[in-house]
């Protein structure tokens, strides 16, 4: 029986090269090639700029040219009519996963070597990565290991000199999509991702740390009271997309309180 291969799936942080970890570099060069999503036309927005970024971050650390398969990314099903209620939504990812891990098997038996998935930011984080590479671990002899990397959570505290909890407090990480939830329960320290718009206007009162794609050239901060900067972040995730071909945010929100100390 031969030797299962390899499949790292290697943290690269949320844009900056530089934020690319030694450990990380160390994985890059130690695979013989890469499997590269590829999200052209899936949205209809033309190329996907992200995997260029993927193209650029390797070229920085890899002496000669890099081997990259091209993964064409399964249709994920978004439409709110089949995706409104939790189960809807769950049931929506595993499709969307069974269908890029069977993509991924196509390209592994078509090719040997010990490959490398490349994660933005850390793949801890709310990304199908470390679960997709599970379900093909169940179907070829592989073995898996997993890099961390400098998440946006991290950079976004670090950009505005942030401490993301409170002395003795919990920080609730959570999404845009469960953000109500989160709050109705009584979370007033959050850090929110994948988000589709800004907080909702009952949370205008509250206090809002926003970063849109760090890490790279074209990041962007605002701060302040989120009924006050609510206009000034739509203008800034409009903007990204416009310059950027994409966009990324994350942001940290609190409920301000007497006595809140940080």
């Amino acid at each position: 029986m031969p030797e299962p291969r390899r499949l790292r799936i290697i943290g690269v942080g949320p844009g900056d090269p530089e934020q690319v970890t030694v450990e990380a570099v160390a994985a890059i060069r130690s695979v013989d090639y890469f499997l590269v999503v590829d999200k052209t036309g899936v949205t209809g927005a033309g190329p996907d700029p992200l995997f260029a970024a993927r193209e650029r971050l390797l070229a920085r650390y890899l002496e000669g040219s890099p081997t990259i398969v091209r993964v064409v990314d399964a249709p994920r099903e978004r439409r709110a009519a089949f995706t409104g209620t939790d189960e809807q939504y769950r049931d929506a990812v595993a499709d969307w996963h069974r269908a890029r891990v069977a993509k991924y098997v196509d390209a592994l038996t078509s090719r040997a070597g010990d490959v490398g998935f490349l994660v933005w930011g850390d793949p801890a984080f709310y990304d199908s990565t470390i679960r997709i590479v599970d379900q093909i671990a169940e179907l070829l002899p592989v073995e898996v290991d997993v890099i961390p990397g400098i998440s946006s959570l991290q950079v976004l505290a670090a950009r505005h000199r942030l401490v993301l909890h409170e002395v003795g407090r919990p920080l609730h990480v959570t999404t845009g999509r469960a953000l109500g939830e989160a709050v109705a329960v009584g979370h007033d320290n959050l850090v929110v991702m994948l988000n589709r718009d800004v907080a909702p206007p009952e949370l205008d009162d509250w206090q809002i740390w926003w970063g849109g794609n760090l890490g790279t050239a074209n990041e962007r901060l605002v701060a302040g009271r989120v009924g006050e900067v609510r206009t000034e972040i739509d203008a800034a995730r409009t903007r990204l997309r416009e310059t950027a071909g994409w966009m990324m945010d994350v942001y940290l929100l609190r409920r301000e309180r007497p006595g809140r100390g940080a």
